[in-house]
């Protein structure tokens, strides 16, 4: 049995105990059917990753492997792959049924893989995938968009949480359609970083939604991105979306949410989540493909930038543990990257 490194974990703790994440090695699977062998050669954290490793009574017989961001290079190719060879370097978000990526070599289906940005390195487009996905997603298939600027002309979105990860990579992509962006932030270097994503203006999320965009102008948006605490800001949400508007979410919710209050207004509310066309194996799971295709092409031409703001060397259990503690505080601005084993 040929074996390679990971870090797993076999029992679910608070991130600030040793075993919460543990360097380990693992049997090194091969490719079969659509499926590629990739050598991964960095990742990133996202919430999902602390999420599911979040505390509770299981206990795994084997390593459980996180990890949805990877950028690598085609080892091996399954038999009935037609979209990659090995040595293409490549950049996804995996399956979450799947295990992850958070080891020396990883399986995915090539439909949801996309070329790797030829202008960025490895931890610049290991920053993307996941984000890059939920918010193009988010803003084109579940809100239905326009990718044209000339229709877009006055139309407004709100993001709830734009210095994040998936604010940082919707407030580009929203730009580059011609949206005006206003964003929420609640400290001044998240505003900025928000300002040098491309948001037109900036709000504070602790405070009322309307009175501030009164201030710029505005009475209500067409679209509201929210990417933080959904209960929390619902009542703001839905006093700020405009008649016929429309809301996404990617944050689930432990209490039910009032929907009447959309009702005059006949506003949409939709949720988004990347792993829905994987986790069901949809007949358009090769979406995915091709956005990360159309975004690539989009990063090389110079339209949108990576996301990364902090690399940790190398890809071990203490810096992946180091990761997630500061993505649970959850004052993480853009994205954290791991690179090389």
């Amino acid at each position: 049995m040929t074996t390679m490194k990971a870090v797993g974990l076999y029992r679910y703790l608070p991130i600030d105990q040793p075993e919460s994440l543990l360097d380990v090695e693992v049997e090194k699977p091969s490719a079969t059917g659509r499926d590629l062998l990739v050598r991964v050669k960095a990742i990133a954290v996202n919430p999902v990753d602390y999420k599911v490793r979040s505390p509770k009574a299981k206990v795994e017989e084997k390593a459980r492997i996180l990890g949805w961001d990877v950028a690598g290079v085609v080892e091996e190719t399954g038999p009935e792959c037609t979209l990659f060879q090995p040595g293409d370097e490549v950049y996804y978000a995996g399956d979450i049924t799947r295990p992850g990526g958070n080891s020396e070599f990883h399986l995915v289906d090539e439909r949801i893989v996309g070329k790797k940005p030829k202008s960025l390195d490895f931890a610049q487009a290991a920053a993307l995938p996941l984000t890059t996905i939920t918010a193009y997603e988010a803003l084109f298939d579940r809100m239905h968009i326009s990718r044209s600027p000339a229709e877009n002309n006055n139309k407004t979105l709100l993001i709830i949480g734009a210095a994040g990860g998936v604010g940082s990579i919707a407030t580009q992509l929203a730009k580059n359609s011609g949206l005006t962006v206003i964003g929420t932030a609640s400290r001044s270097e998240s505003a900025a970083w928000a300002k040098e994503q491309g948001a037109d203006h900036i709000i504070n999320h602790f405070e009322e939604f309307v009175p501030q965009l009164k201030e710029l102008g505005l009475d209500t948006v067409h679209y509201i991105l929210c990417l933080n605490a959904t209960e929390k800001h619902w009542v703001n949400m839905a006093q700020a979306i405009a008649p016929q508007g429309k809301i996404c979410s990617i944050v689930e919710t432990d209490v039910p949410l009032n929907l009447t209050l959309l009702k005059n207004k006949s506003a949409t509310f939709v949720w988004e989540l990347m792993f829905t066309r994987s986790m069901y194996r949809t007949e358009d799971m090769i979406e995915q493909h091709r956005l990360l295709n159309e975004t690539a092409d989009l990063i090389d031409s110079g339209t949108i930038k990576t996301t990364l703001q902090q690399r940790l060397t190398p890809i071990h259990a203490e810096n992946l543990r180091k990761a997630h503690s500061l993505l649970e505080a959850g004052r993480s601005i853009g994205k954290i990257v791991l690179e090389h084993f």
